[in-house]
């Protein structure tokens, strides 16, 4: 059965869908079996993983919305073992649809069940906000990775996301965790950098992942060519911390 690990930090900028895009295609790599969820109406996951969401006739919405299956919407990549499941501006107006749905929290823990037994990890790309897809994103996940920039303010963001998984847990979802902080942006080379990563490290301890994310061109240039790192430029910077980073993750789950 897969591990559903959603990506959230309600902050915007913290490099979200770069981790879910580029841990994705690293995991595949590892010939382990990926879906990307992109629960994010801006659907940067989709375009970063080389989906033409003008073409996509069946997203996310239609899965949430019409109760449409899941594996009706789900797209191939060019990336053996990694497929997505698309997003769509549409979702903006889905929050407001869902309001008089019954168990409505549930909406995406119920989509996904259906095709959670043909992954090993289920990656879910969150929006910067906590409204109700996101409440659906944390009640369908079994843990969450939290990206955290190396800059000022990072910590600023984290103590309402941590307040949102308490109450997330406390009624809808016992069994949710922190699969672990994960710095990035790192540019060692500023101090700056160098104390938010001390700080991050010694508030959460053993739940901070080893590998860092360096602040790198790739990570940046690759999405807008449709590729994760790893296809782009494999020997860069990037590439290689997400492969560290999916082995990190292997390691930790053993599978």
């Amino acid at each position: 059965m897969g591990k559903i690990i959603a990506i959230a930090n309600q902050k915007g900028g913290v490099g979200k869908t770069t981790t879910t895009i580029n841990l994705a295609a690293s995991l595949a790599v590892q010939e382990k079996k990926v879906l990307v969820v992109d629960a994010d109406p801006q659907a940067n996951a989709s375009s970063g993983l080389g989906i033409d969401i003008r073409q996509v006739e069946t997203t996310i919405y239609e899965c949430m919305i019409d109760q449409v299956p899941a594996e009706n919407a789900i797209k191939n990549t060019e990336i053996n073992y990694l497929d997505v499941l698309p997003s769509h501006i549409d979702l903006v107006g889905a929050e407001l649809e869902m309001i008089q749905l019954p168990q409505r929290e549930y909406i995406m823990k119920n989509m996904l069940q259906a095709v959670r037994d043909r992954y090993d990890y289920i990656l879910i790309d969150c929006s910067p906000s906590l409204g109700l897809i996101t409440v659906n994103c944390l009640t369908a996940a079994d843990s969450v990775l939290i990206p955290v920039q190396c800059e000022y303010f990072a910590l600023e963001g984290i103590s309402k996301l941590l307040n949102t998984i308490k109450i997330i847990k406390s009624g809808l979802n016992k069994a949710l965790e922190i699969e672990g902080f994960l710095l990035t942006m790192y540019d060692g080379r500023l101090r700056s950098a160098r104390q938010v990563a001390d700080e991050v490290r010694k508030h959460f301890q053993n739940l901070v992942f080893n590998t860092m994310i360096q602040r790198n061109v790739t990570l940046s240039v690759a999405p807008s060519h449709g590729e994760p790192a790893l296809l782009y430029d494999a020997d860069s910077k990037g590439a290689i911390d997400h492969i560290q980073l999916a082995l990190e993750i292997i390691q930790k789950n053993k599978h």
